[in-house]
């Protein structure tokens, strides 16, 4: 089976740069991306994302359900990016789930995710660095990343968290 590396870090810290760095060395890459355009800045910010990547390398929208299009997908790539799971998180609690059944979904993503024979590359936000969220939702949803977090790093082969653009190697799987 392929190796599974977390990468974790701040906004714009550079995960997603340094994600891109690892998985150019792959022939066939799918970038899973997890992001909906709200509003016109995020539209303007996924176009630049987008072209950030090589040409040749197939990009998916799934904001909500990367386990079932990864499934449908098959084995054809040799590398996948999911960037990213605060992303996926936040879809799926602003659309009501409660922390379980997102824990349940993003067990099931790595689940499968362990099954590929491809490199396969999670970007996610660290979100327990800030101050305490000021309201209830907001405090759910860094309770939820963090448990996600922990369970993804604890799948994971290796762990990558970034500092201003540098990787930090924080676990690695002989």
């Amino acid at each position: 089976m392929g190796k599974i590396t977390l990468i974790l870090g701040g906004a714009r810290s550079g995960k997603s740069t340094y994600a891109v760095s690892l998985a150019e060395k792959y022939g066939k890459v799918a970038f899973v991306a997890t992001c909906e355009a709200l509003d016109k800045e995020m539209a303007e910010r996924i176009l630049r994302h987008r072209r950030s990547r090589p040409e040749n390398w197939v990009t998916f929208e799934e904001p909500r359900d990367p386990a079932a299009l990864l499934t449908r997908v098959g084995n054809k790539f040799d590398c996948v990016i999911v960037d990213c799971l605060t992303l996926l998180i936040s879809n799926l609690v602003l659309d009501g789930d409660k922390e379980e059944e997102v824990v349940k979904k993003i067990e099931a993503l790595l689940a499968g995710l362990k099954k590929k024979k491809a490199r396969v590359i999670i970007v996610s936000n660290e979100v327990g660095l800030g101050i305490v969220p000021a309201n209830g939702l907001g405090r759910a949803f860094r309770d939820i990343a963090g448990k996600v977090n922990q369970r993804t790093a604890q799948a994971a082969d290796e762990v990558f968290f970034i500092v201003s653009g540098m990787p930090l190697k924080i676990k690695r799987r002989k």
